[in-house]
């Protein structure tokens, strides 16, 4: 069970990472210090800018129940 949830976990990890570096930057943070604060729409992002943000939602969610599946089935085990 723990090598189920620690390949799960190093999926979701890998997941993860590629979905935030997917994102556009919003503004006003590291973005913006190298460069990236020229935005032309700053109202509303489109339907695939939130199909994102909901994937990567999901994927934090996952993952965050792994860390914690992980942490239970290890402090038992011992």
């Amino acid at each position: 069970m723990t090598t189920i949830f620690t390949a799960l976990l190093i999926a979701t990890s890998l997941l993860l990472i590629g979905l935030v570096l997917l994102h556009k930057g919003r503004g006003g943070g590291l973005s913006d210090m190298f460069g990236g604060g020229v935005s032309s729409s700053l109202g509303g992002s489109s339907v695939a800018e939130r199909n994102l943000d909901r994937f990567t939602v999901g994927i934090g969610v996952i993952w965050f129940a792994c860390v914690i599946a992980l942490g239970l089935l290890l402090a038992y085990q011992s």
